[in-house]
């Protein structure tokens, strides 16, 4: 049995229950009720475990009571409640709010108790208009389902609580130095970000609520408990600062604190806020802070009057919300990321805006200068243990140049029927005249790499390697240039080529990285869960491209005369040919000084070399390839989709092998636009330090905050692979029938019968989006399925514009309008991924 007087604390974990138990400490014998939770009550109370919708587990927490402490408990402070911030009702606010206090009361009457104190809320009470204050005679008016659940409690308490003197507390919002008020806190949050709903309110802005001190509450509790004996059986206070600061000066102050600048406020209808809070909750699925509810009670002014207060307890608060507001936004402006935790906000958002001492100041000359010198020598050391790569190169320049002889290309005067047909239809130079060309191309590219490759040996000559991937990239190009009469000088080439490019960057480390983001080894972006730039993340992208390759390299040597057919399956052609055939040799594909498969193969080429280029660091380490990867996958997606979308408009077929390799093209897109997301967060991170952006974007460096990625990568189980390979990719359900939709409309023509100009309508928007979709299942673009919006809206309005359709047909297609529309709006499912400050895009 404890000598000191017992005090009971309910809620003993949470905010203001650990603040309660840390000012009673050492003054009284403390035990804090509280769920099992990871949280604890501080170490001064024991903490007794309890449940209080569960009678067992009352009785036994009381069991506790008895036998640790007695039966005489000096006060019980009752803080645990029931609380959301949706409005709706719950019957958690009966089980735990109401019944939970009345299961605490039939207990404590087997204890001899001085005093049950019960934690109400002001907003039991009908708001008043600015000027007019609040006393606890005030009319009470709860609208809502937790100031309804205090008000039933109270009344409880009033009819069951015997011979225990009761005090009812009716509190203000409680708030620290920090904040913590989650109201003030996204509105503090929501100027600081300058989000759009932190520059209009839906009331009047001259309304305002007291607030209250965490300090002067717990200071408040401990005369309530001191001053037991001379308080009434059942007394109710209102606790809060008698100044209710306006949401108007509250935005003003705020403003000026953080931005240092005039913040203006203006009033908009309910109806406007009420819609667009319903919207974001219901269509878009959004977890939107802004309720509804919230929007009616804009109006709602709470100043107290706390002369009850005063007289019963000689309390006084010591602290104003006004004085402390320089306090809380100090707080966030130090150090974002652990304000933003500390007041339950998206840390993700702001990670990118603390910087630390430590971060600005520079290190210490002579340990930088040591720290280069180590790096130095370790990039020397796997210069020479690289140099196998540079002998390789040079044997490919050797074979390259003896290729002609191999190939028998000197004095070649015959060709095959298909490259002469090719010739005189393409109009080109004479087949001699294109092999000689590139006879003398394979000799002096062969010769050129030779030398690069020499040159490359020396550590001080970097700029061969990138030389020689030049000669590279021309090898790409030449079978092409010069429309190759031989399907072997075209695939020798391509090989030497990408092997060339691999063996000068790809292999050896690119040359000109900077040393300071090589040795720094953090992978993930500073507020992502996740790095994007893994090799499991870049597998889909080289695997997709790698069909993609296969596919255009077979039109190629079908446009170049190297083969006399292409199969495919589904389409048929004109003139005896099949609809790849007709495609690949149409007046659009002719329009290519080059041909258009070729190109297509060199770009997917590409893409494999990008794709498999750099580390797990190459979002930061090369943000000038990652976005060249990125520029060659998108435009060359959006191209593919254009040329599937004129395939019937103006050709009057399909490609069976161009609508594979689009789709795989279309699929890369979403796995490709995470990394560079990260990669345009890194370069602006870097423009706000003072760094040189042209010299981050070309050289890369480090990244302070960042930390490295301890998910799976190829060695994990399966499983984990395959998720480890879709992060941050989410193909939800509405996305997937948006996708389906789009299917549809580009055979609405064989299912209606439409005729143009509808049924090209159909098709354009089909394939739209398709690809609006399925680039949307990336979170980070996912606003980017807002644009199906517009083209659900014309597939409402065109089949009454657009001739060609029947009235089913008309029906049809405002029904699938408003299905995409529809489809287009949530958000849908999304991960636990976090993307730092794109966070607040995905939307």
């Amino acid at each position: 049995m404890s000598e000191k007087e017992v005090v009971i604390v309910t809620g003993s974990s949470g905010l203001i229950g650990s603040a309660l138990i840390e000012n009673l400490a050492g003054h009284f014998a403390l035990a804090g009720f509280d769920k099992v939770t990871l949280r604890l009550p501080p170490p001064a109370a024991e903490c007794v475990c309890i449940d209080l919708t569960s009678e067992d587990a009352v009785n036994s927490a009381f069991e506790r009571v008895r036998i640790a402490y007695g039966t005489h408990i000096a006060s019980v402070i009752h803080l645990a409640a029931y609380y959301d911030l949706t409005g709706e009702p719950s019957p958690l606010y009966e089980r735990i709010t109401v019944r939970g206090t009345e299961r605490l009361l039939r207990h404590l009457k087997h204890f001899i108790v001085e005093q049950f104190v019960f934690t109400s809320t002001m907003l039991v009470h009908a708001g008043a208009k600015p000027g007019q204050s609040i006393n606890e005679g005030s009319p009470l008016d709860p609208t809502l389902p937790y100031p309804e659940s205090k008000i039933l409690t109270e009344r409880l308490i009033e009819e069951q609580h015997d011979s225990i003197p009761a005090v009812i507390l009716r509190l203000a919002g409680v708030y620290d130095d920090i904040g913590r008020l989650a109201f003030l806190a996204h509105q503090i949050a929501g100027i600081y970000e300058r989000r759009f709903d932190s520059f209009v309110y839906p009331g009047n802005l001259a309304t305002g609520q007291s607030a209250l001190h965490l300090d002067d509450l717990t200071n408040a509790l401990r005369l309530v408990i001191d001053r037991r004996k001379e308080l009434p059986p059942h007394s109710v206070l209102l606790l809060g600062e008698p100044e209710a600061f306006s949401f108007d000066e509250i935005q003003r102050t705020v403003g000026k604190l953080i931005h240092n600048e005039e913040w203006k406020t203006r009033q908009i209808p309910k109806l406007l806020a009420r819609t667009g809070a319903w919207v974001q909750d219901e269509f878009l699925q959004e977890d939107s802070f802004i309720r509804p509810w919230m929007v009616d009670n804009a109006d709602a002014h709470y100043q107290l009057d706390i002369s009850r207060a005063r007289d019963l307890l000689g309390w006084e608060p010591k602290h104003s919300l006004r004085d402390t507001l320089p306090k809380i936004v100090a707080a966030l402006r130090s150090n974002p990321p652990s304000w933003y935790r500390a007041n339950k906000l998206n840390p993700a958002l702001v990670a990118a805006d603390r910087m630390s001492a430590d971060e600005h100041q520079a290190m210490d000359p002579v340990a930088h200068r040591e720290m280069m010198r180590e790096h130095a020598k370790h990039m020397r050391r796997m210069h020479f243990d690289m140099l196998w790569v540079h002998f390789l190169t040079i044997l490919l320049g050797a074979w390259l140049a003896t290729t002609p002889f191999v190939f028998g290309m000197f004095g070649q005067n015959t060709f095959s029927d298909a490259v002469l047909h090719v010739t005189q239809e393409r109009h080109l130079w004479d087949p001699i005249l294109r092999n000689t060309a590139l006879i003398w191309s394979d000799l002096a590219s062969g010769l050129l790499i030779m030398l690069l490759g020499a040159l490359s040996l020396s550590p001080r000559l970097s700029w061969a390697q990138w030389a020689n991937t030049l000669v590279g990239i021309w090898l790409l190009f030449a079978p092409l240039v010069f429309w190759s009469p031989s399907a072997a000088v075209y695939a020798n080439d391509t090989l030497v080529g990408a092997l060339v490019i691999a063996f000068s960057i790809l292999v050896p480390m690119m040359p000109g990285m900077s040393p300071e983001g090589m040795m720094d080894q953090s992978d993930v972006p500073i507020g992502w869960t996740y790095c994007p730039s893994t090799y499991l993340q870049r597998l889909p992208i080289i695997a997709l491209g790698a069909l993609g390759f296969l596919i255009a390299r077979s039109l190629a040597a079908y446009q170049m005369g190297h083969i006399d057919h292409v199969v495919d399956p589904f389409f048929n052609g004109q003139g005896g040919l099949n609809g790849t055939e007709t495609i690949i040799t149409s007046n659009v594909s002719k329009a290519w000084p080059i041909p258009d498969g070729g190109l297509g193969a060199v770009t997917y080429l590409f893409e494999i070399l990008m794709g498999a280029m750099g580390d797990r660091r190459r979002w930061r380490t090369m943000p000038w390839m990652v976005t060249m990867f990125i520029f060659v996958v998108v435009p060359l997606g959006i191209v593919s989709i254009y040329f599937i979308i004129i395939q019937p408009i103006v050709i009057g077929t399909y490609c069976s092998l161009c609508l594979l390799a689009a789709l795989a093209m279309v699929i890369m897109i979403p796995y490709a636009l995470d990394e560079l997301v990260a990669t345009g967060q890194y370069l602006v991170q870097s423009r706000r330090r003072g760094q040189s952006l042209l010299r981050i974007f070309f050289r890369g460096g480090p990244s302070s905050g960042s930390k490295q990625d301890e998910k799976p990568d190829f060695g994990a189980a399966w499983p984990d692979m395959v998720a480890s390979a879709v992060r941050g990719v989410t193909a939800s359900w509405t996305l997937v029938a948006s996708a389906l939709i789009g299917v549809w409309l580009m055979f609405t023509r064989l299912v209606f019968g439409t005729a143009p100009p509808l049924a090209f309508s159909d098709h354009l928007v089909g394939a739209l989006v398709i690809t609006i979709a399925v680039i949307a299942m990336a979170e980070v673009g996912r606003p980017l399925r807002f644009i199906n919006l517009l083209f659900g809206a014309w597939l409402i309005i065109a089949p009454w514009l657009l001739s060609g359709g029947s009235v089913v047909a008309g029906v049809g297609g405002v029904v699938t309008g408003i299905a995409l529309i529809a489809l287009s709006l949530p958000r849908g499912q999304r991960s636990h991924e976090q993307y730092g400050s794109w966070d607040r895009f995905v939307v």
